[in-house]
């Protein structure tokens, strides 16, 4: 076999990569940190038993090539094969498809991919994002450090692609997707609009004019708070949705079961 071939047959569904790891934490020989997570987190395992590999404190490797086990390192102690054209001794993390982009980020304290140059440290935010961002982005401290509010994965150290919606906070490319093609625009952690609506709401003007109330809802009022600026007001009440007088949006939900009264000024909270 040639050495093409070779590199194509080791590594795992995640990485291509000329050795394995063995996992401090339970001794067991895995393809890589991601192999050993799907086995120790999976159903037939007690609840007792799961864990996920602390990848900072992989201290051995096993070469793909000969099998030798040893020290965590870019070429092989014993035949001189690399194990991963790229090599990052800090996250002791191997992998021979370099057009990813890898690259290390001190600030993250782990890997990326997607080129160095295309990627800016937020401190605030405690993640790496888009250049495209960095003027534009709204801060929230830690965005990343949690899980995605729809599928529950951590977002930090996720393999999927992110999202950053409007409001700063973080979700998964496509559980973003399954959310707008199930007709659903705004942040599912603070109800924000996670996108540009100005179109939509235009719409919705149109549609409000084209249909009167019925004579006896002609006066009512209610109280609604905007979900896009968090102005309180006092509306006149329309079947198919409330208007903010302040930013224009109709992502607004009522706050107050009784009528409002008439004239009443809006409020920011």
């Amino acid at each position: 076999m040639d050495s093409a071939g070779a590199e194509q047959r080791h590594g795992c569904a995640h990485y291509r990569r000329g050795c394995a790891v063995v996992a401090p934490c339970c001794g067991e020989v895995f393809a890589c940190r991601h192999c050993h997570n799907d086995a120790k987190n999976s159903l037939e395992v007690d609840p007792r038993d799961r864990h996920e590999i602390p990848r900072h404190e992989i201290e051995k490797v096993i070469c793909s090539h000969c099998s030798t086990e040893q020290d965590v390192q870019k070429n092989c102690s014993n035949c001189g094969a690399c194990m991963g054209k790229y090599f990052c001794a800090k996250c002791k993390f191997f992998d021979d498809d370099v057009s990813k982009g890898q690259y290390h980020c001190d600030g993250c304290g782990i890997c990326r991919t997607g080129g160095a140059d295309n990627f800016f440290h937020c401190d605030k935010c405690g993640c790496c994002y888009s250049n495209v961002l960095k003027d534009s982005h709204r801060c929230v401290e830690r965005a990343m450090h949690h899980n995605c509010p729809v599928c529950f994965e951590y977002l930090f150290d996720s393999t999927k692609d992110i999202s950053v919606l409007q409001c700063g906070h973080t979700i998964h490319l496509e559980c973003m997707n399954e959310m707008r093609a199930h007709h659903h625009f705004s942040c599912p952690v603070c109800s924000r609009s996670a996108c540009d609506m100005s179109a939509t709401w235009r719409k919705l003007d149109e549609e409000v004019a084209a249909t009167p109330m019925p004579d006896i809802y002609l006066k009512k009022m209610v109280w609604i708070l905007c979900n896009d600026c968090s102005v309180t007001s006092s509306v006149r009440f329309h079947v198919l949705g409330q208007k903010c007088p302040g930013c224009s949006s109709y992502n607004t939900r009522e706050t107050r079961a009784g009528p409002a009264p008439a004239g009443a000024e809006c409020s920011r909270v």
